[in-house]
């Protein structure tokens, strides 16, 4: 199985039961970009689909919630989603603040650092999100 399909499949288990409008939402996250449930929702109505944005955003939600789609918050404050390319384990993003464009990344140590941070002060069940913002190689050499 191809890494797109498991993380694909992954994203399916998630889901509480299978329909035909979170199947094309699922399909149409194969692209792999990252877009707002506005943008998922305008590719799908161009493919064909006659899915609801509210159905499209709820998908996206619970998808998000079940780490089966990656979230990033625009500098506007907009959520982008994007199907997971990492493991289904807690990652992070690098995501350039010119064109959108992101990438995972792991932190060597990090989890760990915020584990014993956590417990130092007391803290249980934690959680966290790490986001770096920079402009990339291709935007800094169009000058975007």
């Amino acid at each position: 199985m191809s890494t797109g399909r498991a993380h694909a499949a992954a994203a399916e288990a998630a889901l509480p039961r299978m329909t035909r409008q979170r199947a094309a939402v699922l399909a149409a996250l194969a692209a792999g970009d990252f877009r707002s449930a506005q943008g998922w929702h305008d590719l799908l109505r161009q493919e064909g689909s006659s899915i609801g944005l509210a159905t499209v955003y709820r998908t996206l939600q619970s998808l998000a919630e079940s780490g089966g789609v990656d979230t990033v918050v625009t500098e506007s404050g907009e959520t982008l989603y994007r199907l997971c390319e990492a493991t289904p384990t807690h990652h992070h993003h690098l995501r350039c603040r010119a064109c959108g464009a992101a990438q995972d990344v792991e932190i060597p140590g990090f989890e760990a650092w915020t584990a014993r941070v956590a417990r130092e002060h007391g803290y249980a069940d934690i959680d966290h999100t790490v986001e770096i913002t920079g402009v990339c190689g291709d935007c800094q050499e169009s000058g975007e």
